[in-house]
């Protein structure tokens, strides 16, 4: 079984941490949100906050204003018009304000599988988890790309100053040589 998206373009980070929110990860899983969030409401215990949490009204009117945006460009570039209004209030995804959506990191994704128990849930636990694996990686791959092109880029400037004092050291020796001063022909007072 594959998910239908990508898994990767579903996860986001909201206060500094990749999560996945609610209604996609009960599209993965197979459920719709309202059994989902039911699942996880009757086993709290499972759920800390480290694992799982409801965001603010900021945070989602924020997100959704992004969602909204992401949209827009996707249908220009598709050439088909949406109805930008129904968008944003139609989908259970794009919920009004009192029924903002949980976040849940991969260790809350994982345990929601646990709970939902489902042989559907169980299989796209492991593409969450992979998904979420890979992009740890990645960040972990551009910190280190970053670190040698800083390493680079301070090799450079050493060089560059080592140029400069080379090149300011040239250009005496590189400079035309001065004319010998010119002998005066004729009767000088000062040759005898």
């Amino acid at each position: 079984m594959k998910p239908r998206k990508p898994v990767e373009s579903l996860i986001l980070t909201l206060r500094g941490i990749k999560v996945i929110l609610d209604a996609d990860l009960a599209e993965l899983y197979g459920v719709p949100t309202k059994v989902f969030n039911q699942a996880v409401k009757r086993n709290p215990d499972r759920f800390p906050a480290d694992f799982c949490f409801q965001l603010t009204a900021s945070e989602w009117a924020n997100l959704k204003s992004q969602i909204v945006t992401l949209n827009v460009e996707v249908s220009q570039k598709e050439r088909t018009l949406t109805n930008w209004s129904q968008f944003v209030t139609s989908s259970q995804k794009h919920r009004g304000a009192a029924y903002r959506p949980y976040a849940f990191t991969e260790h809350g994704a994982i345990m929601a599988a646990t709970v939902l128990n489902s042989p559907e849930a169980v299989a796209m636990s492991v593409f969450v988890v992979r998904a979420f694996m890979q992009m740890r990686e990645q960040l972990v791959a551009n910190a280190a790309i970053l670190k040698r092109l800083s390493e680079i880029d301070k090799t450079l400037l050493e060089h560059d100053s080592a140029l400069r004092s080379i090149w300011t050291r040239l250009q005496p020796l590189l400079a035309a040589p001065a004319a010998p001063p010119r002998r005066i022909r004729g009767f000088n007072p000062k040759d005898e």
